[in-house]
């Protein structure tokens, strides 16, 4: 018997578009599942050395929250009945979130850039739509991770609080994949990692750490309470505590606007550099 004989005769070697435009269009099954793949792809990369892409940044975060919740516990109430630990437990889950679905995008298209394997990807039939979902995809999931890693552990310092899962769903959401699309920007961008490092060190850093991760904004000087309100991180960190003590220093609804058209705005450019082959194809 032949290896032509020992494939299965109903074994789909091509997939079918339906709709009046591709009736009966046969096409390969790696122009429809190849994103599922890369996503795999993505997700196995991190989840490997998951001690260091998710293990370290919650010992992290939890440092952050002894060292200023032992210092600061005393000295500062931002809302009537929240404590400053659990004030901070919500800051320090989306400023971990933030900052790993960033990392995970940005660091794989740079990685693959110097190492050359990229060049495997593009000879590949799939779209910009679908190497879109498969990276910022990847780096939602690790944000997600993360981010339970987080407030699990600091369940041991403050106690749970829930004032709407909705809104803690929605800014998680909303967050992670703002910045895997920010990640994926700047992996685009980036030819080394020194570039990547610029990107995180004087664009993600500074205006995570200026977005009320530690302390309500009400307490900044004017100009600086002013300029916080530029700051799209902001809008994500202060819906996502809403979520948890139902008060929060602007309304969410405007949070969920400047937040989402954020979103809207990067993917926007996002595709349409991955489109272009902006520095992917030479």
């Amino acid at each position: 018997m032949s290896a032509l004989d020992r494939i299965p005769h109903d074994a789909p070697a091509t997939t079918t578009i339906g709709g009046s435009g591709f009736a009966g269009l046969q096409v390969p099954p790696a122009a429809t599942d190849g994103w599922k793949m890369l996503l795999y792809k993505e997700v196995l990369r991190f989840w490997r050395v998951a001690f260091q892409t998710i293990a370290a940044p919650v010992l992290t975060a939890v440092l952050y929250l002894l060292i200023f919740g032992q210092v600061l516990s005393n000295r500062v109430q931002v809302y009537p009945g929240v404590s400053y630990i659990a004030f901070l437990v919500p800051g320090l889950v989306m400023m971990s979130m933030l900052q790993n679905a960033f990392a995970n995008s940005a660091s794989s298209l740079v990685q693959s850039k110097i190492m050359g394997n990229l060049v495997f990807i593009l000879l590949t039939p799939l779209s910009a739509g679908n190497w879109f979902v498969a990276y910022v995809g990847a780096a939602m999931a690790r944000g997600l991770l993360v981010g339970i890693g987080v407030y699990l552990v600091t369940l041991l310092y403050a106690p749970a609080q829930a004032a709407s899962l909705l809104w803690i769903a929605v800014f998680a959401l909303i967050g992670n994949g703002l910045m895997g699309t920010l990640g994926l920007l700047a992996g685009l961008w980036s030819d080394k990692f020194d570039q990547m490092a610029m990107f995180q060190n004087f664009v993600v850093m500074p205006m995570t750490f200026l977005a009320g991760v530690f302390y309500s904004i009400h307490s900044l000087p004017g100009i600086w309470q002013v300029l916080s309100h530029f700051n799209p991180f902001f809008y994500m960190i202060d819906g996502f505590r809403y979520g948890f003590f139902g008060v929060s220093d602007v309304s969410p609804w405007w949070s969920l606007g400047v937040s989402g058209t954020t979103l809207l705005l990067l993917s926007a450019l996002c595709m349409h550099l991955l489109r272009t082959g902006y520095k992917l194809r030479g």
